[in-house]
């Protein structure tokens, strides 16, 4: 009798593991559909802001960019924040880029209330927030405003928008008339990286030069708050500074005086990089931001 019981066994046993590879089957494959990635605009008070969304599950991690750029200048950064799991998040702020003004809204708004709007638009809670340069006065304004909504805040090659008289009188000795009267490309990317790679030169030109739209520039937004370095020290959030070794606008020196006040803060200082170090570095500025956003 024994050999009439072992082939049903043996096909109930087949059975079993069918259904089990099946269903790891269908789980697997439901977990590799991709989001897809969203970019349009999005119709906000007295603006339509145009934005890049990578879509998923991951931890959202948004970036603003410079003065010299758009959501075009983040090449470097969707493609390895998506890599790791984020959901990136990159949008042209107003005056720049795709974005367009809406004359008959309130103008001209601050950079975090519309910040706030969009993250409110993509529905979007809490979110690590990486400016670079004038994008990092924006998202230090809204820490600042709103730092339930973050989890931690990436400042790059920014001065901050520190208002107090003496670090405003360093910024007038730092970047005097001429220094100003330079092209972008020379005050804004290192040395080393121009004499490097002159191709990537040459791109970060071209994306400086169609970061605005045409016509008569728009006029700078305003601020939540009046940023001093007293009340940096009040920020509590985990908070990254990065600093190019060889930045002339924001040097390494101007970013210590943040670090030394913003008490739950790390300093990186990248070598040879200038005011673009997302752009001159992008394998070191990816790396050190991905390493500090995975431990908040």
């Amino acid at each position: 009798m024994r050999p009439t019981n072992r082939r049903p066994r043996s096909l109930a046993l087949i059975a079993v593991l069918t259904i089990s590879l099946c269903a790891i089957r269908s789980v697997w494959t439901s977990a590799q559909v991709p989001t897809p990635e969203r970019e349009g605009y999005a119709d906000l008070p007295g603006v339509r802001i145009w934005y890049r969304d990578t879509g998923g599950s991951g931890m959202p991690v948004v970036f603003l960019h410079a003065a010299t750029g758009s959501s075009r200048v983040w090449e470097y950064q969707i493609p390895a924040f998506t890599a790791s799991g984020y959901r990136v998040i990159a949008y042209d702020r107003r005056g720049f880029g795709r974005t367009v003004i809406d004359p008959a809204g309130i103008q001209p708004g601050t950079g975090s209330d519309d910040l706030l709007a969009l993250l409110d638009h993509l529905r979007v809670d809490r979110f690590h927030v990486v400016g670079t340069a004038a994008g990092g006065i924006v998202a230090l304004d809204f820490a600042l405003s709103f730092p339930q909504r973050l989890r931690s805040l990436v400042l790059a090659n920014s001065i901050g928008g520190v208002q107090d008289e003496e670090f405003l009188e360093l910024g007038r000795r730092l970047r005097p008339p001429e220094f100003n009267a330079l092209p972008a490309e020379l005050r804004e990317v290192g040395p080393a990286y121009r004499a490097a790679n002159p191709e990537g030169t040459r791109r970060w030109i071209e994306l400086e030069r169609v970061s605005r739209p045409e016509g008569p520039r728009a006029p700078a937004q305003l601020m939540r708050n009046r940023i001093t370095f007293s009340v940096l020290e009040t920020i509590k959030l985990p908070t990254l500074l990065i600093a190019g070794g060889a930045d002339m606008y924001a040097p390494a020196p101007v970013m210590r005086l943040f670090a030394a006040r913003i008490k739950n803060s790390e300093l990186v200082i990248v070598p040879e990089a200038g005011h673009s170090a997302y752009w001159e570095e992008p394998r070191m500025f990816n790396r050190a931001v991905l390493s500090f956003v995975r431990k908040h």
